[in-house]
């Protein structure tokens, strides 16, 4: 595994005690590891909680790389959906 900027947010998250559950944090961490999630590689490696977070990576999936738009959205009319979700899941002011 390479150091990226999966595993980077993911240290954030765990240093700044997020609240987002185990699955999001699974889902951060390993959404980029293909050759695990889609291809099914490595699966001698896991163990049962690995196997368990699986389904949640391979859904979050559906919606990160190759679902982006051409249009480029609203960022005011979503800012305030986001900033909710960051109070509520990363509050205060994160160490980096």
């Amino acid at each position: 595994m390479s150091w990226g900027h999966d595993e980077y947010l993911y240290h954030v998250l765990k240093h700044n005690k997020s609240t987002l559950p185990e699955e999001g944090l699974y889902m951060i961490r390993y959404h980029s590891f293909y050759p695990w999630h889609t291809g099914g590689d490595y699966m001698h490696l896991c163990d049962n909680r690995d196997l368990e977070m699986l389904p949640w990576i391979r859904e979050f999936n559906k919606f990160d790389l190759y679902t982006k738009k051409e249009k480029v959205p609203d960022i005011e009319e979503l800012k305030p959906y986001y900033q909710s979700l960051i109070d509520k899941y990363c509050p205060g002011t994160l160490k980096w």
